[in-house]
C-alpha cells in the first residue's frame, strides 16, 4: 500500500491486524501494529520495557541545506514526547501544574470569547470552510495565551511550529524545506526572547513555569537551557492546538456525516459530553506513538527483541469491539449524558459507527500511564464550549460537501478542507 493512502485510511489495516493473531507488522509504519486495546494499554503502562525513545520518528529527513539553517536556532533538545523516566518526570511537571484544571477554568472565558467571535465572523455568510476559519485559528489562540505569548506573535508562532511537522512528515522540495527551516528558526528565536524575558520578569504563564522548572535560579539562562525551553515549548504549541483542531475537525465532520447524529444533539444538549467522548474513540486525534523495546518481551503471542518498533495505536484501540464488549465492568456513560432512546442493542457494540447514544467505554484516544496527554482536560472544554454555541447559533448545519478528504498523516487525524453551509 502506498503510505499516503495508508495514512489517509489506516482503519482497515487496523481492522484486520485485530482480527490476526499476534502482531502484524505494517511496511508502510516499518513497525509492529499494536492494535488492540488491551496490548495498547500494556505498552503504554509499561515505560521500562517500551521506550518513547523516538516516539516520532520523521517519515522525510532534512536535507543538508535545511539542516544548515535549523543549525542557526535553538531547537534540537530532547522534549517530554520522547523521554524516559526521571528526564520525562522533568520535562512533564510544569505541563501538569500550567494545565491543570484551576489554570484551564481560568481561561475558559477566554475560550468562550474567542469562540463566539469566531463564529460570530461568519455565522451570517450562509457558508463556511470550518478548519480555516475555526478548528485552527481556536486552539492556536488558546494555547497562545495558556503559553503567554502576545496576541501578535501567536500566528507567527504557530505556523512556525507547523513548519517543523511539515518538514519531516511532508515531502518537500529543497527549497521548500529551506523556507520551512527559516520559519523554524523564526519561531524559536522568538521563543527565546520569550524565555529569557520570563527569566527577567516572571508571569502567571506556562512559559514561565516552563523557565522555572526546566533552569531552577536566578542567573542568566545557559545554552542549553534556552534549547531546552525553546525545544519543549515549541512541542507544546505543536501538541497543544494540533490535537484540538484535529478533534474539533472530526467531531463536527462525524456528526453532521449521519444528520440523526447533529438532530440528537441539538435536541439534547446534554449529550455534548458524550459526543466529545465518542468522537474521541471514533477518530483518535493523534492516531498514535512508536515504542521502542528496550528488553525482549513476548507481546500478544509475538516475541520482540530489544530494538524492535511498535507503533501502539490509540485510534485501533477505540475500534476494538472485543473490548467495548467487555466493557461493561470498565466504565460506562452516566444516565444523564445518554440519549432519552439508546438505539444499541445489547452486545451490538458497532465499533465502526459513530454513535452519541451509545454506552461509554474508555477510550486510549489521550494515551495512558505516564506519558497520557496532560491538556485532555483543555482540548475537551474548547469541543464542548464550540458545539455549544454551534448547536445555539447555527442548528441548520450541514455538510456542503461529502467527499471528504483526511489529511495524510497520523500525527493529527482532521479533514484537510470541511466545508460547511446553513
Amino acid at each position: 500500500m502506498n503510505p499516503q493512502a495508508f495514512y489517509r485510511d489506516p482503519y482497515p489495516v487496523y481492522t484486520e491486524a485485530r482480527r490476526t493473531q499476534g502482531l502484524t507488522f505494517v511496511p508502510e509504519l516499518d513497525a509492529w501494529l499494536v492494535s488492540r486495546r488491551e496490548d495498547v494499554r500494556e505498552v503504554l503502562g509499561n515505560p521500562e520495557q517500551f521506550s518513547s525513545a523516538g516516539a516520532l520518528r520523521p517519515d522525510h529527513l532534512p536535507s543538508k541545506a535545511a539542516l544548515s539553517v535549523l543549525s542557526q536556532g535553538f531547537g534540537g533538545a530532547r522534549t517530554v514526547l520522547g523521554a524516559d523516566g526521571d528526564a520525562h518526570r522533568r520535562l512533564r511537571r510544569p505541563l501538569v501544574r500550567g494545565l491543570s484544571h484551576a489554570k484551564v477554568a481560568a481561561a475558559l472565558p477566554f475560550v468562550t470569547e474567542r469562540a463566539e467571535a469566531l463564529i460570530g465572523s461568519f455565522a451570517g455568510d450562509g457558508q463556511v470552510e470550518w478548519m480555516e476559519a475555526y478548528a485552527r485559528p481556536l486552539p492556536a489562540a488558546v494555547i497562545g495565551h495558556l503559553v503567554g505569548l502576545d496576541p501578535a506573535d501567536v500566528p507567527g508562532a504557530i505556523r512556525g511550529v507547523q513548519g517543523a511537522e511539515r518538514l519531516v512528515f511532508t515531502e518537500l522540495t529543497e527549497t521548500e524545506q529551506v523556507e520551512v527551516a527559516n520559519e523554524i528558526v523564526d519561531t524559536q528565536r522568538l521563543l527565546d526572547g520569550y524565555a529569557r524575558a520570563r527569566r527577567r520578569d516572571p508571569r502567571d504563564d506556562l512559559f514561565t513555569e516552563m523557565v522555572r522548572d526546566l533552569a531552577p535560579g536566578s542567573e542568566d539562562l545557559t545554552l542549553d537551557q534556552r534549547k531546552e525551553i525553546v525545544s519543549n515549548v515549541q512541542n507544546l504549541l505543536l501538541a497543544g492546538h494540533l490535537t484540538t483542531t484535529a478533534l474539533l475537525g472530526t467531531v463536527v465532520l462525524n456528526l453532521l456525516r449521519d444528520r440523526r447524529q447533529w438532530e440528537l444533539l441539538c435536541e439534547q444538549p446534554r449529550l455534548i459530553a458524550a459526543a466529545i467522548e465518542e468522537a474521541l474513540r471514533f477518530e483518535a486525534p493523534v492516531q498514535g506513538f512508536r515504542r521502542t523495546v528496550t528488553t525482549p518481551v513476548t507481546l500478544s503471542g509475538t516475541e520482540l527483541h530489544e530494538g524492535d518498533v511498535v507503533f501502539v495505536s490509540f485510534a485501533s484501540a477505540g475500534r476494538d469491539a472485543d473490548a467495548a464488549a467487555r466493557a461493561d465492568t470498565d466504565v460506562r456513560a452516566d444516565t444523564d449524558v445518554r440519549a432519552d432512546s439508546d438505539v444499541q442493542a445489547d452486545g451490538d457494540v458497532r465499533a465502526d459507527e459513530f454513535d452519541i447514544g451509545r454506552e461509554a467505554f474508555r477510550h486510549l484516544s489521550f494515551g495512558h500511564g505516564p506519558h497520557g496527554c496532560p491538556g485532555s482536560q483543555l482540548a475537551k472544554e474548547q469541543v464542548r464550549i464550540s458545539l455549544e454555541i454551534l448547536i445555539r447559533e447555527l442548528p441548520g448545519l450541514r455538510l456542503a460537501r461529502t467527499d471528504i478528504t483526511m489529511a495524510p498523516t497520523l500525527i493529527h487525524r482532521s479533514p484537510e478542507a470541511l466545508l460547511l453551509t446553513w
